[in-house]
């Protein structure tokens, strides 16, 4: 929200009361609360008929700062709030003559004591941010309607991510952004997944601690500022701190919580009826048995809306007149070894036979005559669950229950944006913050009852609306894309921007949900998807199965799931790593080369882990361009190695596209490619790339619960290649990529490979391996 005209002026019918002079500091051990004149203060008359702003600062955790900047407390507070956690902190108060300092880790803020205002945030010396002359604002507008806004110093060269899955520009310098979840689609400045928190490549994240509309103007309004305002008489954020901005996501995420490790079963390839599409138990059998005849992988089988009966939504009853026997139907396609998901709302139709039940109890949202709130727009008379009632929530989840129990594995757990601001909630929540909370209830009671039924780690939702902490309930999906290259493009920005909001798991409709896409998208579209941490084909009016494209799209599907599958050993342990420290399995190049400044604005490449570049292919003709970071890279389909610290341009048809392995990379690759659930540490094949002189390369092994079973560890000295497996008890190999000699391998056995020389422990247990290289 803007509130200046221009540098010098204010909009007219504003007042901005700034703090221009520090009157007191007062401290106790865990917190500094420093008062500030709106004005300079002269003489003792100066102190009558004027405002006195607050700004406390405090610390959750090391490593983060919390800043609350008040005007008048006394007014009544309704939540929701989200949920901040803490963890056992020391806190260094310092308070001297020119300046007072509270130190958390290695993350310190610095308030000047002079006049004026001068306030800067540091990591260990470095200041990374601050806030200066006219930045905290206590406005009020032509109404006299309270504001309160921060402005944050924007460094040279610097840039800000995240802010949730926003499809505008990766950068978000120059931007408007409103926190506030609308259903728009991927094509507009709207956003399903609102987080109110942003990454800078500096080193640092800020987080805005209000679950209502905040609204960003990113070196906008002010070009040297990041400015963020809410509505009232107080603001509170965070300044969170790292080393890197790996750190910085591990340290947000411990605040508003971690990702979930979503089951191994997830990873596969879903499949869905597709939307408004015409489907029974004939039409799905059809698919799944012209899967399973083209050797086509399939791990999840999706029903859309309409497994539930026209204008019912949600009465979670299978239409019988489609569906006759749903539990036979189930279990007969799990016989197949099929998990199910199935498609769900939080909004009760009134034709629903769940409405009247609903209404009648108060499990439904109210207007303030205590009328149910309706409208006609998804489903005719439709009305909200109201998750702030406990009783509610049970009533939903005892729904789900049932369905559960007939064999339902998942739930795709759609909208949850269109949450209107005019209605009254059980618990007295209050209605501007629920917009965007709501969401958070709804994915959370889903969740919750999948991991009650199911087991921890069993549980999975497919969600298209978010805010901040949603990232514990995956996996979360881009929404309604249409099937232009330029929406696969816009897809991946969301995505990445997503994954610098804290969230780890990420999905999108392949091929695009709105028309149909032609041949040649459809091909790269899959590619994409299958090297996404998530996968699913699902679309619109149009089914997605790839024959109905063409008989190229079969091979490249078939292809590119059973690389996924293979390359589950590495996925999985990278999706354990993003429940652990928060970070998104699908990485902006900018969080793994912070330090190489061409990395910084890269929205077409992405890596996948750690260790896996990808650059989809956008357009029909097969070129790409993208950046390769310093070091020998190796084509993974190929083989082909490739000098980095360049752009490389390229030509691939629609077998392969840019899949590079980092330099030093041991790169796990699994025995099975029929399914993403397997025993990943039983004939595992270790692929070693680019080892240098004085280097180590470490990999992980998890099994499907995510528990560690096999480490190893290649090191290189000279001619020498040392390999070190810890807690090894299965076979397992190793393949020295684009090495097709070596002179002796002491405690194993050679062989000549294709990609390179294979390596085969004495025995399963073998601990340590010698390789003598030419």
């Amino acid at each position: 929200m803007k509130f200046t005209d221009g540098y010098w002026l204010v909009r007219k019918g504003y007042e901005i009361q700034n703090p221009a002079d520090v009157r007191d500091i007062v401290t106790d051990d865990a917190s500094m609360t420093v008062y500030a004149a709106t004005h300079r203060i002269e003489h003792k008359g100066d102190t009558l008929n004027g405002a006195l702003l607050k700004a406390t600062y405090s610390s959750p955790m090391p490593n983060v700062i919390r800043v609350r900047l008040n005007h008048h407390k006394g007014r009544v507070q309704h939540g929701p709030d989200f949920e901040i956690h803490t963890l056992p902190t020391e806190v260094d108060i310092t308070v001297g003559e020119d300046v007072a300092v509270l130190k958390s880790g290695d993350l310190s803020v610095r308030v000047g004591r002079g006049k004026g205002w001068d306030v800067g945030f540091y990591v260990k010396d470095r200041k990374v941010t601050g806030s200066g002359h006219r930045g905290p604002g206590y406005i009020t507008d032509p109404q006299d309607r309270p504001f309160f806004r921060e402005q944050l110093e924007l460094g040279i060269g610097e840039y800000v991510y995240g802010l949730g899955e926003r499809f505008t520009p990766f950068v978000k310098n120059g931007q408007v952004v409103d926190i506030w979840n609308e259903d728009g689609g991927t094509s507009s400045e709207q956003a399903y997944k609102n987080i109110p928190f942003y990454l800078s490549n500096k080193g640092y994240g800020v987080f805005v601690n209000h679950p209502e509309k905040v609204s960003y103007e990113i070196a906008s309004e002010n070009v040297s500022k990041v400015q963020f305002s809410v509505a009232g008489e107080s603001l509170e954020y965070f300044i969170i701190g790292g080393a890197n901005p790996k750190e910085v996501l591990d340290n947000y995420t411990k605040l508003t919580g971690k990702p979930a490790l979503p089951p191994a079963w997830t990873f596969g390839l879903w499949l869905t009826t597709s939307f408004t599409t015409d489907y029974d138990e004939a039409t799905v059998n059809h698919f799944v048995d012209g899967m399973a005849e083209r050797d086509l992988p399939l791990s999840v089988f999706h029903f859309d809306c309409f497994w539930m009966k026209e204008y019912q939504w949600c009465d979670f009853q299978w239409d019988q007149e489609m569906f006759p026997d749903p539990e036979g139907m189930l279990q007969r396609l799990k016989a197949k070894g099929l998990k199910i998901c199935a498609w769900i709302n939080p909004y009760i139709a009134e034709k629903s036979i769940l409405f009247d039940e609903g209404m009648e109890n108060g499990y439904l949202v109210k207007t303030a005559d205590g009328s149910v709130w309706q409208w006609d727009m998804w489903q005719a008379g439709m009305g909200l669950v109201d998750f702030t009632n406990p009783a509610a929530v049970k009533w939903y989840q005892d729904k789900l229950k049932v369905l559960i129990d007939q064999g339902v594995d998942c739930f795709k757990t759609d909208f949850g944006e269109r949450i209107p601001t005019d209605v009254v909630y059980y618990d007295g929540s209050d209605p501007m913050k629920m917009h965007n909370y709501y969401t958070h209830l709804y994915n959370k009671a889903v969740f919750d009852v999948l991991e009650e039924k199911l087991g921890k780690n069993e549980a999975a939702l497919f969600a298209r609306s978010a805010t901040a902490g949603g990232q514990q309930f995956p996996v979360h999906w881009g929404g309604d894309c249409s099937s232009t290259y330029e929406s696969m493009a816009e897809s991946l920005r969301g995505g990445l921007s997503l994954g610098l909001s804290g969230f780890g798991f990420w999905s999108h409709d392949i091929s695009g949900f709105e028309l149909t896409a032609a041949p040649d998208l459809y091909k790269r579209w899959v590619q994409f998807g299958l090297l996404s941490s998530h996968s699913r084909l699902h679309g619109n009016v149009s089914y997605r199965v790839p024959w109905l494209f063409d008989e190229e799209s079969v091979d490249v599907v078939r292809s590119f799931t059973k690389l996924k599958c293979s390359l589950m050993p590495h996925l999985y342990a990278s999706a354990v790593e993003s429940s652990v420290k928060g970070l998104p399995m699908m990485r902006a190049m900018v969080l793994e080369f912070p330090q190489e400044p061409t990395c910084a604005t890269l929205d077409l490449q992405y890596m996948l882990g750690d260790s896996i570049l990808v650059a989809p292919i956008f357009n029909k003709e097969g070129n790409v361009q993208y950046y390769v970071p310093e070091g020998q890279w190796t084509n993974l389909l190929t083989n082909e190695t490739v000098a980095g610290g360049r752009w490389v341009n390229e030509h691939h048809d629609f077998t392969t596209l840019p899949v590079l392995v980092k330099p030093n990379t041991l790169l796990a690759i699994g025995h099975e490619d029929r399914r993403p659930d397997y025993d990943y540490a039983d004939q595992v094949a270790l692929h070693l790339f680019e080892l240098g002189e004085v280097q180590q390369a470490r990999t992980v092994i998890v099994n499907t619960s995510g528990e560690e079973e096999l480490a190893v560890t290649a090191s290189r000295k000279d001619s020498v290649i040392t390999v070190k497996a810890e807690g090894a008890t299965k076979p397992w190999s190793l393949v020295l990529r684009g090495i097709h000699e070596v002179v002796q391998v002491e405690e194993g056995s050679i062989l000549a490979g294709e990609q390179g020389v294979v390596i085969t422990p004495a025995s399963s247990g073998q601990q340590v391996l010698t390789i003598h290289l030419s």
